[in-house]
């Protein structure tokens, strides 16, 4: 993979860090109208450890970046959230590994592989009121997208779109995973913290984007 492919990966992965840090009180925010509210907290945490070993990750190649990534979230995030994010990550590397540069092609098989990976470690999917609800509809129309031919741009505004509307619409959805779920049908009226948290950090990525 080119310097350039690192550098993308790098530009996703620091924005993705430095959101979770400045949305502290956002996501905590969120997370506390149904949850226990240490979503932000936890994330803010993790995504720090990330920001203070930046300067010293290895860069031979992204799989070994993303690695080095998984490894920093997964000490300092506590609860569920570190082993979901960490494996994210690693299932991202993993799946960097099948390509020679990071295109449209290999963004969407890394996306699905941490969607996978999270599916797996949470024990969740589609329709349980989690990130995942925004998460993969947001990285299909991601891939439609480029099936179709459309541009970079237009691709990356879609993914963005199409999280931000998933996420709003598990308002409509009881939470069956997370200490949400405690809740039962009290959880339905609200957004999913973790879908509106990753459609934020989404959104952040895609207006920066041309600004780097």
């Amino acid at each position: 993979m080119t310097a350039t492919d690192l550098a993308d990966v790098e530009f996703v992965v620091r924005t993705l860090a430095e959101t979770a840090v400045d949305k502290e009180k956002e996501f905590g925010d969120l997370d506390a109208v149904v949850g226990d509210g240490d979503l932000g907290y936890s994330l803010a945490r993790g995504f720090e450890k990330v920001l203070a070993d930046w300067d010293g990750f290895k860069r031979d190649d992204v799989a070994t970046f993303l690695q080095q990534v998984a490894v920093a979230i997964s000490s300092r995030i506590g609860g569920t959230s570190g082993p979901l994010w960490g494996t994210a990550f690693l299932r991202a590397s993993a799946a960097s590994k099948n390509f020679d540069t990071v295109d449209g092609a290999a963004a969407v098989a890394m996306l699905r592989a941490a969607a996978d990976g999270i599916k797996a470690r949470g024990n969740s999917d589609l329709g349980d009121k989690t990130l995942l609800d925004a998460l993969i509809p947001a990285t299909d129309e991601l891939e439609r997208q480029i099936q179709s031919g459309a541009d970079a741009g237009e691709a990356r505004a879609a993914f963005a779109k199409t999280a931000r509307e998933c996420a709003d619409a598990t308002s409509k959805l009881e939470a069956r995973r997370g200490r949400a779920s405690y809740s039962g049908e009290r959880s339905i009226g609200s957004p999913d913290a973790g879908a509106v948290a990753i459609t934020i950090m989404i959104e952040r990525i895609v207006s920066e984007w041309g600004n780097r």
